[in-house]
């Protein structure tokens, strides 16, 4: 329960759990170069090697995965100042198959082959049968996500559960259907459930669960049963997708997983420890992957602004009353946009008088933090926001790295998993109940959701996207949803804020970005230079 996940790099020699021999083993040398006398000799070097995969999960920006800023910034969530990893292509409909972004095919397959090498060579490696048993649950569960992770981007992939060689000749393969894939994908995670702790001691914390196992595939199951890949609207997919959410709830229940219930709701993004966390990725203050305060904080206080938030985004935040800001009866004030909003919009999103780090967030034409600002000006916010959530006010960018945990799996997700494959089984009841959990807890106490039918469909929507905001799940919805044609075809959004005299704020809304979705966007080009290798892959459809 409660894990968190630190993953270091190799190139400062910080593995979880190692002995100072092991630390003279890394410093001689790296992982991709042991021979099999260095590690498949020593269990100690295989848990050395298995946590070097854990890189294979999703966290923040990096070179090798495509990372949960750069998913935020390529949806009409956000928006990337810098066009870090070329995010630009998917907003402006440019995606070809040789004009990549996010591309993840080379690194999951790289992490593939490394869990396929464990596989081959575990059982011959002499040590406590418990930990071999634990591990092997370990690198099922990475493997799983990479082939979660390529189908949730490619669609059907090559199933490869061998580690090929240079001397191979027989290494191309064709394309396995989406559900031959997602029937490997499910088996693995099961076997992984049987062979994984339901959690782990102090020297442990962070390593992947049971529970991170079942959560996995709740996730995969969801997305197999939505209409981007079940178009018949097979019904027994749904099922499966609840039976799995359900799973991890019941376990839950058995005193592993709650709700945050804690008064201020970003804690759940700040806290190294809370009940809500199923599985999440620590960051060490050290490498590019602990960049995120400085890509998500405003100019004034030494941020980048990298990340942020789009008015598009804002704009969906429903008013404390739970009516929509259109609403004629909602209560919305044009002059004072940001009053009465739901809880999870101070805690998310960073808006022109916040108080943050002791003083007021400026926004406006030549305040602190507009473009115009008298102090690094060239890094400021170009949409009128700034990320709140994960933002750690403690932290002095000038001199620290983020050290605070990126979360992959928590339960608020499951919850929102389970209301939605209900709606879809038609036990709207059901769906409300877990609906309105998550907006009735503590810190949010948003009015409970009580419409019924497309209306409820569309509430369950909305959820996910205030919930579960920046934290990569946007991208993929609105493509397993098929409605990216729609909410990635309207421009992206940003304000223009001036104060007057008497103190008080204009406000003006403007394009800061046109944006185009094409139909062939719902999935990744299989990259050209992929497909130069082996003559046998075939394209995805409009590429």
């Amino acid at each position: 329960m409660k894990n968190k996940l630190y993953i270091i790099t190799l190139a400062f020699g910080l593995l979880t759990g190692l002995s100072a021999c092991e630390k003279d083993f890394l410093d001689r040398k790296p992982l991709d170069t042991y021979s099999e006398l260095d590690v498949w000799t020593d269990l100690n070097l295989v848990q050395t090697y298995v946590n070097s995969k854990y890189r294979a999960l999703p966290h923040v920006y990096n070179w090798d995965v495509a990372s949960g800023t750069g998913l935020s910034a390529a949806s009409d969530e956000g928006y990337s100042k810098f066009n870090y990893e070329s995010v630009f292509r998917w907003n402006d409909g440019s995606i070809t198959a040789d004009n990549l972004s996010m591309d993840s095919w080379s690194t999951d397959y790289g992490y593939i082959r490394d869990c396929n090498i464990f596989f081959e060579k575990i059982d011959g490696v002499r040590g406590e049968e418990s930990l071999k048993k634990r591990l092997k649950g370990e690198m099922k569960v990475i493997r799983a996500w990479c082939y979660f992770d390529l189908i949730s981007r490619y669609g059907g992939v090559p199933l490869i559960t061998k580690a090929y060689t240079l001397s191979d000749t027989a290494f191309m393969v064709k394309r396995n259907t989406y559900a031959e894939c997602m029937n490997f994908i499910s088996a693995e995670l099961d076997d992984a459930v049987n062979l994984l702790p339901a959690n782990y001691n102090s020297s442990d914390l962070g390593r992947i669960s049971k529970g991170a196992a079942m959560a996995l595939k709740s996730r995969a199951l969801l997305y197999a049963a939505s209409p981007l890949n079940n178009p018949s609207n097979d019904k027994n997919k749904w099922q499966a997708a609840s039976d799995a959410a359900k799973a991890v709830i019941d376990f839950a229940n058995q005193g592993q997983y709650s709700l945050y219930q804690g008064a201020d709701y970003k804690q759940i993004f700040l806290q190294k420890f809370n009940s809500e966390i199923i599985l999440s990725y620590g960051m060490n203050g050290i490498n590019w992957e602990s960049l995120l305060d400085i890509f998500i904080s405003p100019n004034s206080y030494h941020g980048w602004s990298v990340y942020a938030p789009s008015q598009n985004l804002v704009d969906a935040f429903q008013m404390a009353n739970g009516k929509s800001i259109t609403d004629p009866a909602s209560g919305y004030n044009s002059t004072k946009p940001y009053e009465n909003r739901d809880p999870r919009f101070y805690a998310s999103i960073l808006y022109n008088g916040a108080t943050f780090k002791g003083r007021t967030v400026e926004y406006f034409d030549g305040g602190m933090d507009s473009p115009q600002s008298p102090v690094e000006n060239w890094n400021a916010t170009l949409t009128g926001y700034n990320w709140r959530k994960y933002a750690d006010e403690s932290n002095d960018l000038n001199t620290n790295g983020s050290t605070q945990n990126w979360i992959i799996f928590r339960l608020a997700e499951i919850y929102l998993n389970y209301a939605e494959a209900q709606f879809e089984l038609g036990n709207e009841a059901t769906a409300l109940q877990y609906l309105n959990l998550v907006r009735s807890r503590n810190s949010v106490k948003m009015p409970a959701v009580v419409t019924s039918g497309e209306l409820l469909k569309n509430a369950i929507q909305l959820e996910r996207k205030i919930e579960l905001c920046f934290e990569g799940h946007r991208f993929f919805d609105v493509r397993r949803w098929k409605t990216a044609s729609q909410t990635e075809n309207k421009p992206l959004r940003a304000v223009n804020i001036t104060k007057n005299l008497d103190g008080s704020f204009n406000y003006t809304y403007y394009t800061l970005q046109e944006r185009k979705f094409k139909e062939a966007n719902y999935l990744f080009p299989i990259p050209q230079y992929e497909r130069e290798k082996n003559k046998l892959l075939t394209q995805n459809p409009l590429y």
